[in-house]
């Protein structure tokens, strides 16, 4: 029914009612496979994969004798052993997921049962039982709780399962059940109708509506326990079942992640149709060929090969059939397992970094996805939140606006503004007995208006200490000194940040009940009547409180100063231009800004508005927009009090990597809430914006019609400026009149650098279909794009417009929640653990720490990864088309009959052990530069962008050499043995001789080649290259040797093959030519090119080699000696931001509101004040760092002014390094 189900209707305690809807059961399975189908399946599964049925089919011509010239064996072996490997890996995991399950559902929990509680397993349970948990205990299903231990029946959850987040959270059964306690003869009577939403994947939303003594009761997500959350702090709860088994909401959102393949990936299977349509082209060659020969010559060779046909037709169609399958080794098995093997250890090279870890809270960097590793070198976009990601999400009260009057400048005498440094003296408010020692405010005439009783003051952080979603706690550890500490648990950073700024100041948040909120003010305490949270959301932007104290009933209101300046009184006029010019000096300055305001409600108006509240928020039918419109009408004529300014800093490192993505071609598009300016100043400190820009253009149409004409003006400013024509401007012009920078922007996109700033309302008309690819032409002629005030949804639409009309690889990077859909929709996800849950890196395919780390994954990490895979590719198909086209030169000269040129067990084993190797240490070991100058130079990563390292030029180039290799290392032994013999005067033209050399010259020659193409050296690739030309010998000299004929029963028909091929100088000789003629031609070729054309890598390399010498020559010199006055390794400092520089002034003021939606419901409804710590959590480590650690292995600022000496300077004829 669950496919269907609209609503689901369910009655407490009552079975029989509940069958009927034939809900599911609680039992879960995530497995795939049992002891029956795990044969039949897996094997289907594999064979659904295009290569392994290509394979397959070619086993089954195997077994027909009438057209194989092969044993089975040469296909059957290396496919039994790729599926053997893939079932294995399958079997283990899906044992795990088997044994998982079983857990999980053998778990007990005592149910209510025929009025009394009965321990029951996990899968037994039905939908309406009431259930009881206590402590520690994890929730068996989505259950609506009835009661609980705690005061007003509140529960403490961990929701690590379902969102990651190891944060305790708080959920509150509804008063008329919570008085039931765990009474149960109440608890048996209870027989409650339920009826509320059908199963979904939302875990922050749920509507309901519980029907009891002929009332009916509002049921949201306060109410809610999901399973997969663990019970905290908790003594014991009771609930009834909700949802259960597949219909929970952890089981609706698991389901799996989309599929992502790299563009090697899309190439490669682009290729191997290719190498299929070669392959048969081959064949109808032969078999032609095969026709022609048997019409002319067939019968005068009967003696050697017999006919079963005597029709030429028959006969070259069945060699068709079977040069198929001897040109099998075109396209290897083996080379999709090599594949994978390479990636899972490019994955492990990413994990092992060190100086991607962050030790400040334990966080390396981890490749969630191992199938995505080389398209990390080949980044075009990169898409980034700004909150969290580019800055620490680490918010300071630094300044606000009151009353029209600024605060948190320091001035002189003379009134003259002065920089904040470390010496300016702090305000003391050592008397509040609540302060905290960490805050630090610079401006003492703040603190002294609130002690002179200045009324907009004490209003203002009034309102701070009361409309917020925060939570306190007393701090046990200091209890062994006679004191609790007073903490607070704030759901983002900006609000603890708020409410810590009003308890420093004296206006102390002590304590709160679902219906009311204590706090001490100047020493006094003060309690309010908490009559309603009116919570945020992404639509509303703000957040309010409505509260009474006596007689008097207000409300308090805070958010984005666009949608509280809208809802002001006529009276607040004066003070809103005034608030306004405060707000875009705090936006000049890159502060995050909220503004304040409240009003006076009168009894009766508020007795008429709950009413129509209550009716909302018991509607099944759109409630959250019932909602928003009640909160919406009492939200007018409001009373602006002022606005505040909090500091959100840069992590450490983001200007000098980002300054490095850009050298790179990488361009960087910044996608956050934030308003207009904030994001523009952020811009200009992260150095996404400069003032070497030619133009910055600002988008901030608020009408369709606006937002077009803005983007074809801005488009036009820039083809104006650079000179490239449109597409109508180009008609009818002859080709040679066209000139150059009319037809290709890459050729000036190093002297012209724009920046497009665009707002979320013209974004939106941007995105129509009918202005999207003009928009999207205008902000890829940028080098930055700043998205401002954006939904998570505009997030992912932005991504997914770059993904559909530019041929780019694009990456996502965030940190929260509203980034998940953005992640998801580009080719690369990259999840920073932050400051907003662990959300963004759940859905991830890479994640990390630190934005600066960033640099790291691409430039080097990610340049390798695509490095090494793409010479990987290009000397697989160069061997195996050197090793197959033997076959296809032999039939020239056997009747075409499609007798193999090799040992059959050298076919079998010529990709699993003799060649394989080296060229799997080349995928996994191989860099043709260092890490250090990959980050120094990051231009060498533009290839991957342009897909050089491996395309149709490559493939077609390998395909070359091998075919060249193939003729070459065929006819020169041709020729030599033509007219060879022993030294006891016997011919030496035997075939199985001349296929034993032919083999051994084949592997000397593959593994020359590996090795000339191998960069660096290393144990690995010493051992791997030489010892597979040490195997071979010891495989030939072994297997073809006398004795083991017989015991194989004639199974190595090359007996004596090796022994005599090595007694003849004629094979040394034609060994040495053929590696002369192949290897040597090369080798100079590649010698000239870099000296004569050298490219940026060889440029790099020279560099490299000779700085190395001068280490080594000062290291001899200067060894145990430091001159007087040298500084010491480590002590170079750097401040990543510098309080108090000077931003370009911009026109507004930016603020973007961090909550999420649905906790201020939750804490009316009766949220304690006090959660408590998870103990098993342990603590975090401390948010500070020190400035050594926080370079991550960066080079300090010397270093880097020093390496300005070395850079490349990058002009139209190449780059020239400059020593």
């Amino acid at each position: 029914m669950g496919k269907t189900e609209t609503e689901r209707v369910l009655k407490a305690n009552d079975r029989e009612f509940n069958v009927q809807f034939k809900y599911a059961n609680n039992y879960i399975r995530t497995s795939k496979y049992t002891l029956i189908t795990f044969f039949p399946r897996n094997l289907f599964e594999q064979f659904m994969r295009i290569a392994n049925t290509y394979f397959l089919v070619l086993l089954i011509l195997q077994l027909l004798p009438v057209i194989s010239s092969l044993s089975y064996i040469t296909t059957a072996l290396p496919l039994i052993f790729v599926l053997a490997v893939t079932a294995i890996k399958d079997g283990v995991d899906d044992i795990k997921r088997h044994r998982s399950d079983n857990q999980v559902n053998n778990r007990k929990s005592d149910i209510l049962v025929d009025g009394e509680l009965m321990s029951t397993k996990w899968q037994h349970v039905q939908v309406g039982d009431i259930i009881r948990m206590e402590n520690n205990e994890f929730i068996a299903a989505d259950i609506m709780l009835l009661s609980s231990s705690e005061p007003h029946s509140l529960v403490y959850v961990e929701t690590a399962e379902l969102d990651g987040e190891t944060n305790l959270k708080v959920r509150q059964a509804i008063p008329e059940t919570a008085v039931m306690g765990e009474d149960i003869e109440k608890l048996k009577q209870f027989n409650a109708d339920v009826r509320c939403e059908a199963p979904n994947n939302k875990l922050d939303k749920f509507e309901g509506t519980l029907t009891w003594a002929e009332e009916k009761f509002p049921v949201s997500n306060d109410q809610i326990l999901l399973r997969g959350c663990r019970l905290r702090n908790t003594k014991w709860c009771y609930g009834i079942t909700i949802f259960s088994g597949r219909d929970t909401k952890l089981m609706q959102n698991s389901g799996k992640s989309k599929f992502k393949r790299t563009s090697i990936d899309r190439l490669m299977n682009k290729l191997v149709i290719s190498i299929f349509f070669f392959q048969f082209v081959l064949c109808a060659i032969v078999a032609i060929a095969c026709s022609i020969w048997e019409s002319n010559y067939g019968d005068e060779y009967q003696i050697y090969l017999p006919w079963d046909f005597k029709n030429p037709a028959i006969i070259a169609t069945l060699v068709f059939f079977s040069y198929f399958i001897l040109f099998n080794t075109l396209v290897p098995i083996s080379l999709y397992v090599s594949v994978e093997l390479i990636r899972l250890f490019q994955s492990f090279w990413i994990n092992w970094d060190r100086q991607m870890y962050y030790d400040v809270n334990d966080t390396p960097a981890k490749a969630r996805s191992t199938t995505l590793n080389e398209e990390l070198g080949q980044i075009q976009y990169v898409f980034s939140d700004k909150t969290g990601t580019l800055t620490q999400n680490m918010m300071t009260f630094n300044k606000c606006t009151i009353g029209g009057r600024k605060f948190g400048e320091v001035k002189n005498d003379d009134g003259d503004i002065l920089d904040i440094t470390e010496d300016t003296p702090l305000v003391d408010f050592s008397a509040n007995k609540d302060y905290e020692p960490s805050f630090k405010f610079y401006d003492q005439t703040l603190l002294d208006a609130i002690e002179k009783g200045d009324r907009n003051c004490w209003l203002f952080f009034r309102l701070l200490a009361l409309c917020h979603t925060v939570m306190p706690e007393r701090n046990e550890d200091g209890k062994k000194w006679g004191i609790q500490i007073l903490e607070y648990q704030a759901q983002s950073p900006d609000e603890g940040a708020l409410v810590g700024a009003a308890r420093n100041f004296g206006f102390v948040f002590k304590s709160r009940t679902p219906t009311t909120i204590t706090i001490d003010v100047q020493g006094a305490e003060d309690q309010y009547e908490l009559l309603h949270i009116l919570d945020f959301n992404n639509v509303r932007k703000r957040m309010s409180v409505v509260v009474r104290q006596g007689h008097r009933i207000k409300l308090f209101c805070k958010g984005a100063d666009t949608v509280i300046m809208e809802r002001l009184c006529e009276s607040s006029g004066h003070l809103k231009e005034s608030t306004n010019v405060h707000l875009n000096e705090f936006a000049n300055e890159g502060l995050r800004t909220l503004c304040l305001a409240m009003k006076d409600i009168t009894e009766d108006y508020y007795l008429e508005w709950r009413k129509r509240f209550k009716e909302a928020a018991t509607s099944l039918d759109d409630r959250e927009g019932k909602l928003d419109e009640v909160y919406e009408e009492i939200e007018q004529d409001l009373v602006l009090l002022g606005a505040t300014a909090v500091e959100d800093k840069l992590q450490d490192g983001v200007p000098e990597t980002i300054e490095n993505l850009h050298k790179a071609d990488i361009k960087l598009w910044v996608l956050t809430g934030d308003k207009q300016e904030t994001a523009i100043n952020i811009g200009y400190s992260c150095r996404l914006l400069t003032e070497d820009f030619n133009e910055v253009f600002v988008l901030d149409a608020n009408t369709e019609e606006e937002a077009k004409e803005s983007v074809v003006n801005a488009l036009h400013k820039i083809r104006e400026t650079v000179g490239i024509k449109g597409k109508d401007e180009l008609e009818g012009v002859d080709e040679d009149e066209i000139s150059v920078q009319s037809k290709d922007f890459d050729d000036v996109k190093d002297v012209y650098s724009f920046a497009l700033i665009v707002t979320g309302a013209c974004l939106a008309y941007a995105l129509d279909p009918t202005v999207e690819e003009i928009f999207l032409e205008a902000a890829c002629y940028c080098k930055t794009v700043i998205c401002c005030r954006v939904t998570p949804l505009q997030k992912a639409q932005v991504v997914d417009l770059v993904k559909r009309h530019k041929k780019a690889v694009t990456l996502a990077i965030g940190d929260g929640a509203n980034d998940v859909s953005m992640i998801k929709a580009a080719h690369i996800g990259i999840g920073i653990s932050g400051q907003e849950g662990m959300q963004a890196v759940l859905s991830s395919d890479f994640s990390f720490a630190q934005f600066r780390f960033l640099e790291r994954l691409l430039l080097v990490h990610g340049r390798w990864s695509y490095y090494r895979l793409c010479k990987f590719m290009a000397y697989f198909f160069y061997k195996n088309f050197a090793f197959t086209l033997m076959h296809f030169w032999f039939a020239f000269f056997c009747g075409f009959s499609a007798m193999s040129v090799y040992d059959e067990w050298f076919i079998t084993v010529y990709n699993i052990f003799f060649t394989s190797m080296p060229v799997l240490s080349m995928g996994i070991f191989d860099k043709d530069v260092s890490e250090k100058m990959c980050i120094r130079f990051p231009e060498l990563y533009k290839p991957g962008q342009e897909n050089k390292f491996f395309n149709y030029y490559v493939f077609g180039s390998s395909l070359f050499q091998g075919a060249v290799t193939s003729i070459v290392i065929f006819f020169i032994p041709y020729g030599a043995f033509a007219e060879d013999i022993y030294p006891d005067g016997l011919s030496a033209q035997a075939q199985t001789l001349f296929g034993c050399m032919l083999a051994t010259i084949l592997i000397f020659v593959v593994n020359f080649k590996i090795a000339l193409d191998t960069s660096t050296w290393n144990v690995f690739s010493h051992i791997l290259t030489w010892g597979s030309i040490l195997f071979y010998w010891l495989f030939i000299f072994l297997v073809y040797c006398d004795p083991l004929y017989p015991i194989f029963n004639a199974a190595f028909t090359y007996v004596g093959s090796a022994t005599m091929m090595s007694h003849l100088p004629t094979f040394w000789f034609a060994l040495i030519l053929v590696i002369t003629i192949l290897i040597l031609p090369v080798a100079g070729k590649r010698s000239i090119l870099s000296d004569i054309t050298p490219t940026l890598t060889d440029k790099v390399r020279i560099l490299e080699r000779e700085e190395k010498k001068k280490q080594k020559k000062q290291a001899v010199e200067l060894k145990g000696i430091r001159r007087p006055g040298a500084v010491r390794p480590g002590s170079i400092r750097r401040d990543s931001h510098r309080r108090g520089s000077k931003r370009p002034a911009s026109a507004r003021s930016g603020y973007a509101f961090a909550h999420q939606h649905g906790f201020g419901d939750m804490i009316l409804s009766g949220v304690n004040m006090r959660i408590k710590k998870d103990k098993e959590n342990g603590k975090n480590g401390s948010p500070a760092e020190s400035n050594n650690k926080r370079n991550g292995g960066r080079k300090g600022s010397n270093e880097r002014n020093a390496d300005t000496r070395l850079k490349s300077s990058v002009s139209s004829g190449g780059v020239d390094i400059k020593v």
